[in-house]
C-alpha cells in the first residue's frame, strides 16, 4: 500500500483538511476472471475494472428499470428524474444499508473513487458538447424582451434569496462557514443554466419553436450574468488570499481564451475547408479535437479552474452545425449522454443520506425555505417581462417555468459544493431532492400548458419588414427547388434596393427530396469549395448576386434533404434560427411562353401552403410569368423608372407588409412603383375593429400620399372606386398588362366589398382572393406577382400592426 497524506492548506476535494489516501501498489486493475478464484468468484471485484463495470450496469439496470415504470404514467417524466431516484436506491436510503450488497459492489477500501472519475469525465465531455451545439451570438443578437428576461431570472432569485438570507432569517452569531453556505446556496439557487433548459427543450420536442428560441436566448443572457456576478464575489477573495497568484491565474485565462478565439477556432476552420463539400469529417480530425478537448480541461485545472469549464469554453470555440460540429455531437452524444451523464448523476445523488435531514433542522428549514422563494421569484421574473411583451398568459407561464427548471448543472453544483465542504450533508440532501422534485413536475407542467404542435413557431416578436428599423439588415430566405426558379429569385431580390444603412442578408435554402436514404441531410456550403459539387451552379449564381451587389448583399447558401411532408420543417426552423424577416417561396406552376401551364407541382403548393400556415416571419410568394421577374437583371442603372410594379392595396395587415415592401424597392432609381387604392366609396359600418385598421392602413399610406417623390422615388398614387368583386377583377385585369410585378397582399379570409362574390370562383384559395385571380391560368399576361402575407402574431385578439 501507498500512502499520501495531504499538505495542510492544500484545498482539494476536501477543502483545506489534511486527509490521508491509501491506493494499492502496482494498482489492480484487470482480473483474470472468475476463473482466477473458483471457490470465491467475487474476488474479481477487488479490480476496479471489474468492479467499476458492475457499477455502471446496477446504475445502468435500475436507471432504466425506473424510467419504464414511471413512462407507463404517461406523465412524460424525463430520465434525469429517474437517474436521481437510481442514486437514491444505490445509496444510504436503501441497498446502501444492506451490508452484503454495500461490500460487493461498493467496497469501503475503494469507495466511488473510480466511478466517481468516470463520471466527472463524463460530464465534463457532456459539457463540451453543449458547447460545441451553442450558439454565442444568439446572447448579442437577441431582443430586448430575451435579454430582460435572461437577466431578471438570475438577478431577481438573487436579490431575495438575500434578502431572505440576511433580512427575514438573518441570524446573529452565525459562524463564517454557515454564511458562507447560505451565500452558495443562494447563488446555486439563482442559477439559470443553458444547457439544463436546452437538454429540457429537446426533450419536450420545442427546441426548435419560438418559445425554445426565447428560452435559449434569455438562458444564455442569464448564464453571462450569472458569471459576471460570480466573478464579482470571488475574485476579491482570491486578490485577498494571493494577489500574485490570483494575477497570474486570471492572466492565464486571458490567454486562454485569447488563444481559442485566434488559433483554436481558425484552426477549426482549417478542418472544415479541408472536407470536401457533404463529405464527413476524417476520424484524424476528430481524435485531434478530442485531445485538444483535454488538454484545455487540464489547462483549465492547472490555473486554479474546473476542468469542466476548460472542456466547455473550448466546446464554444467549436463551430456549430456541419460538417464538424455535427460529427462531434453525432459520434458522442448518444454514449455521453446515454451512459457516462448517467454514471454523473447517479454517482452524485447515491450519497444523499435522507436521515442527515435530521441532523440539522435549522439549516435544513433555511435551505428548504430558500428555494421555494428562489423558485417564486426566479418565476415571477420571468412572467412579468413576458407576459407584458405581449406574449399568451400559457406561454409566459411556460417560460417562466422552463426558466426556473433545474438539472445536470445545478447537481454538479451541488455535488461540487459538497466535495470542497462548503455545503453540510443536509443542506446537500435538500438539493438533491429539490432538483429531483423540479425536474419532475416542469416538464408535465410546460407539457400541459403548450401545445408544441399547433404552436411550435408561434410568434411573440416582430419578424416582418414593416417592423423593421430604417437602419437594420433585410433578412431573407430564398426556397429554391428547381433551377427554373434561381433566376427568378434573384430577378426580384434586385428589386429590393439594399443600401449602406440596410443591406441584404440571403439565405439560399436548395430544397430536395429525400430519397434513397432514411435520415434527412443538411448541408451548410462553404463558398470556397462550391466548385465541382452538384449544387454549383445554383449557388454560383447567388454568389455572382452577392458580387454584383458590391457589399449591400451577404448571402449563406444551405441544402435541406427531407421528406416533402417535412420540407416546411426546415424552411421554419431555419428562418426562426436566422431571424429572417421574410421568407421567398416560388410557385408551383411553371408558365410557357404562350402563358399556358407547362408543370405543375402539387407537392410545393402543399408545402407552401404548410408554411403559410406555420411560418415564424412574413412571407411571398413569387409567381413568375414569361421570366418578367428577370427584366429587372437586364436592366441599366443609368436610366431610371425602366422597371414598372404595381402595389393593389385594399387595407388589413397583409397590404400594409405588402406597401411597406414596395416602398423599400422604389428607392431604386431603376424602378416605378404605382399605388393603386381601392376604395370602398360607401361608408361602412361604425366598428372599433374596422376603424383601427383603416387608422393603421391611412398611417401607411400617409407618406405616400403626400410626398410621391421623396424618399422612396418615384411612387404614383391612385385611388379606384371599387363596389363589388367584379367590378374589382375587371380593374385588375385592365391594369395588370401594364407592370412588370404586381404585389399584393393576402388577404386570407378577410371580407370587404372591394372583393365581394369573388372568393366564389377561387381556384387558389390559399392565395386570397386578389391573389388567386392574378395567379389564376384565365388571366392572360405576362406579369409577375408576388403575394405578401405579414408575420401571424400568437392569441392577439386587436392586431396593432
Amino acid at each position: 500500500m501507498h500512502g499520501h497524506e495531504a499538505p495542510a492548506g492544500s484545498e482539494g476535494l476536501h477543502g483545506n483538511d489534511t486527509i490521508k489516501v491509501c491506493v494499492t501498489f502496482p494498482p489492480k486493475i484487470n482480473s483474470a476472471g472468475i476463473w482466477e478464484n473458483i471457490t470465491s468468484p467475487s474476488v474479481i471485484l477487488n479490480y476496479t475494472l471489474p468492479l467499476l463495470e458492475l457499477q455502471m450496469l446496477l446504475a445502468f439496470f435500475i436507471t432504466h428499470l425506473i424510467h419504464f415504470f414511471l413512462n407507463r404514467l404517461g406523465l412524460g417524466i424525463p430520465i434525469l428524474a429517474s437517474q436521481i431516484i437510481a442514486g437514491l436506491m444505490l445509496g444510504p436510503m436503501m441497498l446502501g444499508n444492506v451490508d452484503a450488497f454495500k461490500l460487493i459492489s461498493f467496497p469501503p477500501d475503494l469507495d466511488l473513487q473510480v466511478i466517481d472519475t468516470t463520471a466527472v469525465f463524463g460530464f465534463a465531455f457532456f459539457l463540451f458538447l453543449m458547447g460545441v451545439k451553442m450558439d454565442v451570438k444568439r446572447a448579442f443578437n437577441t431582443g430586448k424582451t430575451a435579454k430582460m428576461i435572461g437577466i431578471l431570472s438570475f438577478l431577481v432569485p438573487f436579490i431575495f434569496g438575500l434578502i431572505v438570507n440576511y433580512g427575514l432569517m438573518g441570524e446573529k452569531n452565525l459562524s463564517n462557514e454557515v454564511k458562507v453556505e447560505r451565500v452558495a446556496i443562494t447563488l446555486s439557487a439563482s442559477l439559470t443554466s443553458v444547457s439544463v433548459i436546452a437538454c429540457l427543450l429537446s426533450e419536450l420536442k420545442i427546441l426548435n419553436s419560438e418559445l425554445g428560441h426565447l428560452a435559449l436566448s434569455s438562458a444564455i443572457v442569464g448564464d453571462l450574468s450569472s458569471i459576471i456576478i460570480f466573478l464579482g464575489i470571488s475574485l476579491p477573495k482570491r486578490w485577498t488570499a494571493s494577489l500574485p497568484v490570483a494575477l497570474m491565474n486570471i492572466g492565464a485565462m486571458i490567454l486562454f481564451i485569447i488563444v481559442l478565439v485566434f488559433v483554436i477556432r481558425p484552426f477549426m476552420f482549417w478542418i472544415i475547408r479541408r472536407t470536401p463539400q457533404g463529405k464527413p469529417v476524417e476520424d484524424k480530425y476528430i481524435c485531434m479535437v478530442i485531445l485538444l478537448a483535454f488538454g484545455c480541461a487540464l489547462y483549465a485545472h492547472f490555473f486554479d479552474r474546473s476542468p469542466i469549464f476548460g472542456a466547455f469554453l473550448f466546446g464554444l470555440a467549436v463551430p456549430d452545425g456541419p460538417p464538424l460540429g455535427s460529427a462531434l455531437v453525432d459520434k458522442f452524444e448518444c454514449f455521453v449522454s446515454g451512459s457516462m451523464l448517467l454514471l454523473f448523476v447517479t454517482t452524485a445523488s447515491i450519497r444523499v443520506d435522507p436521515m442527515r435531514l435530521f441532523a440539522d433542522p435549522a439549516e435544513v428549514e433555511f435551505s428548504a425555505i430558500l428555494g421555494v422563494v428562489t423558485f417564486l421569484a426566479k418565476f415571477i421574473g420571468t412572467f412579468i417581462p413576458s407576459f407584458c411583451s405581449k406574449m399568451p398568459l400559457k406561454d409566459s407561464l411556460a417560460l417562466a417555468l422552463i426558466m426556473t427548471s433545474k438539472g445536470i448543472v445545478e447537481l454538479s453544483v451541488s455535488s461540487n459544493l459538497k466535495d470542497t465542504k462548503i455545503i453540510q450533508d443536509a443542506t446537500y440532501c435538500v438539493l438533491i431532492l429539490g432538483i429531483l422534485l423540479n425536474s419532475t413536475l416542469v416538464p408535465i407542467l410546460v407539457k400541459f400548458l403548450y401545445d408544441p404542435i399547433s404552436r411550435k413557431y408561434a410568434g411573440y416578436q416582430k419578424r416582418n419588414i414593416m417592423h423593421l428599423k430604417p437602419d437594420s439588415e433585410l433578412r431573407i430566405l430564398a426556397c429554391v427547388h428547381k433551377p427554373e426558379n434561381v433566376v427568378a429569385l434573384i430577378g426580384f431580390l434586385n428589386t429590393t434596393c439594399p443600401t449602406e444603412e440596410s443591406p441584404n442578408v440571403v439565405y439560399v435554402l436548395h430544397l430536395m427530396e429525400l430519397t434513397g436514404r432514411d435520415t434527412p441531410v443538411f448541408i451548410t456550403h462553404q463558398k470556397e469549395m462550391i466548385a465541382g459539387s452538384s449544387y454549383e451552379n445554383f449557388i454560383m449564381a447567388f454568389n455572382q448576386y452577392e458580387q454584383n451587389n458590391c457589399g449591400l448583399v451577404t448571402m449563406n447558401a444551405f441544402t435541406a434533404i427531407s421528406p416533402p411532408d417535412m420540407m416546411h420543417e426546415d424552411i421554419c426552423t431555419m428562418a426562426l434560427d436566422k431571424q429572417t424577416s421574410l421568407i421567398l417561396l416560388p410557385f408551383h406552376r411553371k408558365w410557357s411562353i404562350d402563358g399556358s401551364i407547362e408543370t405543375e407541382n402539387n407537392a410545393i403548393r402543399k408545402l407552401n401552403c404548410s408554411v403559410l400556415e406555420t411560418c415564424p416571419c412574413s412571407i411571398g410568394i413569387l409567381i413568375d410569368r414569361d421570366n418578367a421577374c428577370t427584366r429587372m437583371l437586364t436592366k441599366s442603372p443609368s436610366r431610371s423608372s425602366c422597371y414598372s410594379v404595381c402595389m393593389i392595396f385594399i387595407g388589413g395587415k397583409d397590404d400594409r407588409e405588402a406597401l411597406t415592401l414596395a416602398k423599400r424597392m422604389s428607392k431604386d432609381t431603376r424602378l416605378s412603383l404605382t399605388v393603386i387604392h381601392f376604395v370602398s366609396g360607401e361608408e361602412g359600418e361604425s366598428n372599433y375593429m374596422l376603424d383601427w385598421e383603416e387608422m393603421l392602413d391611412d398611417q401607411v399610406l400617409k407618406d405616400v400620399k403626400d410626398s410621391q417623390t421623396g424618399e422612396y422615388g418615384e411612387i404614383m398614387y391612385m385611388e379606384e372606386i371599387v363596389r363589388d368583386g367584379p367590378q374589382a377583377a375587371e380593374i385588375v385585369k385592365s391594369i395588370v398588362d401594364g407592370y412588370d410585378l404586381v404585389i399584393v397582399g393576402r388577404r386570407y379570409g378577410v371580407q370587404s366589398i372591394q372583393t365581394q362574390g369573388l372568393s366564389e370562383w377561387g381556384e387558389l384559395p390559399e392565395f386570397g382572393v386578389i391573389g388567386d385571380l392574378l395567379a389564376s391560368i384565365d388571366l392572360q399576361s405576362t406579369t409577375s406577382v408576388l403575394v405578401v402575407q405579414q408575420q401571424h402574431y400568437v392569441d392577439v385578439d386587436v392586431d396593432k400592426n
